[in-house]
């Protein structure tokens, strides 16, 4: 027993041995004042700024639908509901740079271009918003749809039996007991927006303090053979990384 105990640890060290030393090849890499060089072009700051901007408003975006999907998905039984929850991963299993193709193609319709006269998404700001937002909503969703599972249904019931509506329920009661789940689902489709990249460049282009988030900045500096930028912004969203995780944990929620 002992034995076997011991083989998965030493499989366990081993694995994180691996990425620990991925990240101090990486951290290594550059010495820091190329690394304050980095931060201080212009382009970074923008690139930085709009990576902030986005990823905020894409994870807002994705809570408002996870939270009445992940709802739905917990407390009601219907016909075709395993149907329903495999379309809801589609975006999670899709290759990024089929997402962004579908995104657009789908433009390039009569709907789409009928959308488009109200609000330019193709290539602009909104788009890069849109693009984070189709995949960071999966996994939103897949953290709100485990929060409400996990939580007892009996005191809904209870409020319902008191003459409150299912609205009223779900408003008062479940809500409220959801909120830890609330914020690491926004943890977490903020974490992915930010590490979105195969979407935006395909359907938002990576034009330079323009539609430049962090990574396409890291494309775009590798894509010139600067690879000490390249190095130093990966390390920026490292980081952030690290910090969303830190975060999502202190929630009590896995992920």
């Amino acid at each position: 027993m002992r034995t076997f105990w011991l083989s998965l640890a030493l499989i366990t060290a081993a694995y994180l041995l691996f990425w620990l030393l991925l990240l101090w090849a990486t951290a290594a890499y550059s010495p820091p004042e190329v690394w304050l060089n980095t931060v201080m072009k212009p382009e970074i700051r923008y690139a930085a700024a709009l990576s902030l901007l986005t990823c905020t408003a894409a994870a807002a975006i994705a809570l408002l639908f996870a939270v009445p999907i992940g709802y739905f998905m917990a407390r009601c039984q219907f016909r075709g509901k395993t149907l329903l929850d495999a379309a809801l991963d589609i975006p999670i299993v899709l290759p990024p740079m089929v997402i962004g193709i579908c995104l657009l193609i789908f433009f390039q319709t009569s709907i789409g271009r009928s959308i488009e006269q109200v609000i330019s998404f193709t290539y602009t700001i909104a788009g890069v918003v849109l693009a984070q937002f189709v995949v960071a909503a999966a996994f939103a969703i897949r953290t709100m749809r485990g929060t409400f599972d996990h939580l007892s249904a009996r005191p809904e019931e209870v409020a319902l039996t008191l003459g409150a509506t299912r609205f009223q329920s779900f408003w008062h009661v479940a809500l409220p007991t959801a909120r830890r789940g609330m914020l690491a689902a926004f943890c977490i489709a903020w974490a992915r927006s930010l590490g979105e990249f195969g979407p935006i460049l395909v359907f938002a282009g990576a034009t330079r303090m323009r539609t430049e988030v962090l990574p396409t900045t890291v494309w775009l500096e590798l894509s010139v053979g600067n690879l000490d930028s390249a190095v130093t912004v990966s390390l920026a969203m490292i980081l952030i990384a690290v910090i969303v995780l830190v975060a999502v944990r202190a929630t009590g929620e896995k992920v």
